[in-house]
This record gives C-alpha cells, sequence and structure tokens, in this order.
C-alpha cells in the first residue's frame, strides 16, 4: 500500500485547479531547474541544482541518468541514498491529480539502488537499500531491500535471499582485467 496524502477537491477535477494547491511560481521555477537538469551531463552540478533550488535530498555519487525527471510540483518530497543509479528517462512523481481528489506521498530510494530506464515511481513508495528495478517498471508498491522487481504490474522477481545467492554464483570474466 502507498502511502499518500488524499485531498478532495469541489468541482471541476484536481488538475484544472492546481494553481489551488502549489504556487504558479514554484512549479515554474522547478520546470525550470529540472529542464536543465535532465539535459546536463554533469552529474555533479545536476545534484547540485536539485538539492539547493528543489530541496530534493540526494546522497553521495548518486546519479540520475540523462532525461530524468522529478516531480515537478513537490520535488522536496524526493529522497534518494548514497552511490544509487537512477536510468534513463525515468519519472519520480510525488504527487498525483486524479478527477475528486489529489493525493501527495514521499518517495524514499535507499542506497545502492538500481532503477532502470524508463521506470515511473509512484508516489508514497520506498525502494528499499541495494534494491534493482528492472527498466521500464511501474512502480506502483515498495520495493524491500535488496530485491529485484520489474513489470507492469510490477512483481518482484528475486527476493533479497535469491539474488545473494545469484551473486555468489555469478563468476564474471572482466574485460579489462
Amino acid at each position: 500500500m502507498r502511502r499518500t496524502e488524499r485531498y478532495r477537491v469541489k468541482g471541476a477535477n484536481s488538475l484544472w485547479n492546481m494553481y489551488d494547491t502549489v504556487s504558479f511560481w514554484k512549479v515554474a521555477k522547478c520546470f525550470t531547474i529540472i529542464t536543465i537538469g535532465r539535459f546536463t551531463p554533469f552529474l555533479r552540478l545536476k545534484n547540485w541544482l536539485y538539492r539547493t533550488f528543489l530541496g530534493m535530498k540526494i546522497g553521495d555519487k548518486t546519479s540520475l541518468a540523462l532525461m530524468v525527471m522529478p516531480d515537478t510540483m513537490y520535488p522536496e518530497r524526493i529522497s534518494i541514498g548514497d552511490n544509487t543509479v537512477i536510468g534513463f528517462n525515468t519519472t519520480i512523481l510525488a504527487h498525483e491529480y486524479l478527477i475528486e481528489e489529489y493525493r501527495l506521498g514521499d518517495v524514499v530510494i535507499g542506497s545502492h539502488v538500481m532503477i532502470g530506464a524508463n521506470s515511473t515511481i509512484l508516489p508514497g513508495v520506498e525502494i528499499g537499500d541495494g534494491a534493482i528495478v528492472s527498466a521500464a517498471t511501474l512502480v506502483h508498491r515498495d520495493v524491500p531491500p535488496g530485491c529485484m522487481a520489474g513489470g507492469n504490474p510490477m512483481r518482484i522477481i528475486y527476493t533479497a535471499e535469491q539474488m545473494a545467492e545469484r551473486k555468489k554464483l555469478d563468476k564474471p570474466k572482466w574485460e579489462n582485467e
């Protein structure tokens, strides 16, 4: 179950009333910073922009690949641990506007996490330390630490114990050694 706060709206759908829930100027600032960040190839600069101007919590040596799209309305609700990789064109949402309500939820991504390209992370989920999320996954619920998850709908592919066993059996042939 995702952890979201729910707010009812009256009249038109919640997106129509968006600027009653978040400042236009905040959205404009976030959109501008995120657009710069999406295209910059300099990871330190991107992390600095997101930490400084958006209030995102981004750990040391974390890499947000080209075109990653953090939430443009509530980026301060996103927390990412150390040494994590967020793959190309992934979207991280901390809000969702529906017909009769809107929802907000913190997104917590642990340390040493790998999220594959073109994934979408919904509000109110937690991805545990050491987890792997395969490409093109819709993360609609929590991913336990050390697991591999993937698909749409997302499911656990390997538990942490199965991943540890697979790692023990893996004998890579490194091309650079």
